[in-house]
């Protein structure tokens, strides 16, 4: 790495991480003062004492199960997702009569469907990627829908003048430019997702760190809880910086990244 480039990522990511250190600082401070009871607020040592203490618990158990129903669930819902958006895009019919049925279903609260699918599914992984699949859905479906509509639309009659159909003109023209947008949409449904396998976690189950997090609740054993918040915090993150390199990597092939 040289000295230009190590200095970028200083400047970019320098501020966040003596933020982060200053609160942790502060934090570890007020908890070994006593400041707050330790089952309300522990210190981020005793955090990762019990992270470390768990560790094949949480790495060998809980972590592989919501880590595989995050990735089935993501991809669900990018594969149906991406294809909706495209076919709005393309039929003017299906747009009316499913659009506005993607809106009002963002005014359902997730938590209050979640047991549905439990009592559809039942507690078997089909119920947590039902969850899964709905919390990361429509930011990926609106995310193409509206990529592709604002997109492409200089080039679209000297196409068609040259011949071109509706399909040849999407894909030259409309995908390309529509790519930026489309990744921000999978990126939230890439956090979105980890929500999603959290909520399912904790309504029903025997596996998953949002199991181990309620039953830690439940028994005031708040170090072991934040530890398990920590891991999908974690990969959440991992996940998005994911979406993100896969971005940079396609986008750089199509020439608007450099």
């Amino acid at each position: 790495m040289t000295a230009i480039k190590f200095r970028q990522i200083l400047q970019a990511y320098g501020p966040a991480v003596l933020l982060v250190l200053l609160i942790l600082a502060v934090w570890e401070t007020a908890a070994r003062a006593q400041a707050l009871p330790p089952f309300i607020l522990p210190a981020p040592s005793a955090i990762v004492s019990a992270l470390i203490e768990h560790r094949q618990l949480l790495f060998g158990e809980h972590l592989p199960a919501t880590l595989q129903e995050t990735l089935l669930g993501l991809a669900l819902a990018a594969g149906c997702g991406t294809v909706l958006g495209i076919g709005m895009h393309m039929y003017v019919l299906l747009e009316k009569a499913v659009y506005p049925l993607l809106i009002v279903s963002q005014t359902i609260p997730m938590i209050a469907l979640s047991p549905i699918f439990i009592m559809w599914f039942g507690y078997s992984l089909w119920g947590k990627l039902a969850v899964v699949f709905l919390t990361a859905f429509f930011p990926v479906a609106v995310a193409a829908y509206d990529g592709l509509n604002k997109s492409g639309g200089q080039y679209k009659e000297l196409l068609q003048t040259l011949g071109a159909n509706r399909w040849q003109i999407l894909i030259k023209t409309q995908i390309p430019p529509a790519l930026p947008g489309y990744f921000s949409g999978l990126k939230l449904a890439a956090v979105y997702s980890v929500i999603g396998a959290t909520i399912g976690e904790w309504l029903g189950g025997s596996r998953g760190l949002g199991y181990f997090s309620r039953r830690m609740a439940g028994t005031l054993q708040s170090a072991e809880m934040f530890a398990a918040v920590l891991l999908l915090s974690v990969l959440g993150v991992v996940l998005f910086l994911s979406m993100a390199m896969l971005e940079k990597f396609i986008l750089r092939k199509r020439g608007i990244y450099r």
